[in-house]
């Protein structure tokens, strides 16, 4: 008989990274008969916009979407409720369902995980997604000069540990942060795992020519211009939204018919032309695979910081689908192994002579956006992935 799972997700459903690293590794696990329930935190205004498209997602393959609300304000209490709320529901279900696991995305989801592994002994997996209470550290969330953050950092930590310890077992997005921790942590090298952000190639592939040149037409880019492309947040703590422009000032000298896309959550407006060769699009989650495939180069980055060692972006193997090039700032996870055999170029300054000798490199790198594809599919195959958490299933 196949596991009755209780997956915990503090990230919606209804945001495109619920859509995109929750959803899918799910639905393709629960064909192979696990049965799930799935808590999940939904900002109000999302959960309006899309809620039955993730509800006709999860009826088609078996998965009991359970929903709350998420609250923002204020700081600290909102989470403290929000934990709270996933508690209460989840020790509900539990008693209505009896549960063999628990699996935790995230920090957050991991309390509730701790909790009733510690009172109901339902084993738990630590999804952990990177060191997040270092991350919000790293960013300026949380600056530990006022007491507050201080105390809410130390706290996570502190749990951080339980969570290594209690786990049954624990998952790292990347290989350096998984070394990190078996040797920070004493951890036992089998009790955990590595896998990367994949990506489902039913979304995200390579569109033909005729559909790039229509796409090309709709939204107002030059045919002949080269497109630079961020897609992700923009003017949070974690993404410096002058690193995007600057860089891009300095694609414009070497590519004076040079056009920027972004394609960001964060504009309120459904397509926004901040200039002649800048447009901003809100583009829903199924809508993003086109508008990648315009791109010449994409760029990925986070705001520096030690932290930046368990991350691995989501959006670099999206943009890596699509046959694109890219330049990605500052040391990340495992990207400096990948750019041996990707067509991705690492800067780790942000000045025009080393953008300039980033361009000119992978200007000068021939491979086909096919052969960056199929490079690409190996690693982050998103059956990869649901092969590596069946295992888990199976042994927890």
């Amino acid at each position: 008989m196949q596991k009755n799972i209780l997956y915990i997700s503090y990230d919606g459903m209804t945001d495109p990274l619920g859509q995109s690293q929750v959803l899918p590794y799910i639905c393709g696990l629960s064909q192979k008969g696990y049965r799930y329930t799935l808590l999940s935190c939904e900002k109000p205004e999302r959960y309006e916009m899309n809620k039955a498209i993730i509800e006709k997602i999860c009826l088609e393959n078996h998965i009991d979407w359970q929903p709350i609300m998420y609250t923002k304000r204020p700081p600290v209490l909102s989470t403290i409720w929000d934990v709270i709320s996933l508690q209460r529901r989840a020790y509900k279900l539990h008693s209505q369902k009896k549960f063999d696991l628990t699996h935790c995305r995230g920090y957050i989801s991991s309390l509730i995980g701790l909790s009733l592994k510690r009172k109901k002994r339902v084993p738990f997996l630590f999804d952990m997604r990177g060191f997040w209470a270092d991350e919000k550290k790293d960013a300026g969330a949380w600056p530990l000069s006022n007491p507050l953050y201080k105390l809410v950092y130390e706290f996570f930590k502190k749990k951080e540990l339980d969570f290594f310890n209690e786990s049954n077992f624990v998952v790292s997005l990347t290989q350096n942060g998984s070394n990190y921790i078996i040797s920070n942590f004493l951890l036992n090298k089998n009790k955990i795992g590595v896998i990367p952000t994949c990506v489902d190639n039913n979304k995200f592939h390579i569109i033909d020519n005729e559909e790039i040149i229509m796409i090309k037409k709709q939204i107002g880019i030059q045919l002949n211009s080269k497109v630079f492309l961020y897609s992700g947040s923009l003017g949070t703590n974690s993404y410096d939204s002058n690193t995007v422009f600057f860089i891009y000032n300095i694609f414009k000298k070497k590519y004076p018919n040079g056009f920027l896309l972004i394609l960001s959550k964060d504009s309120n407006m459904e397509y926004e032309k901040l200039k002649d060769d800048i447009i901003i699009i809100n583009a829903p989650y199924n809508d993003v695979n086109k508008y990648l495939n315009i791109a010449d180069i994409g760029f990925v980055f986070y705001n520096q910081g030690w932290s930046n060692i368990g991350r691995s972006p989501t959006k670099l193997g999206e943009y890596l689908y699509t046959g694109m090039k890219v330049i990605s700032y500052g040391n990340m996870g495992d990207v400096s192994e990948l750019a041996k055999s990707h067509p991705i170029f690492e800067i780790h300054n942000l000045d025009e002579k080393s953008i300039f000798f980033a361009l000119d490199k992978l200007e000068s790198c021939n491979f086909t956006k096919e052969f960056i594809f199929n490079n690409a599919f190996e690693y982050y195959s998103l059956n990869k992935g649901i092969s590596f958490y069946n295992n888990i299933y199976v042994n927890i």
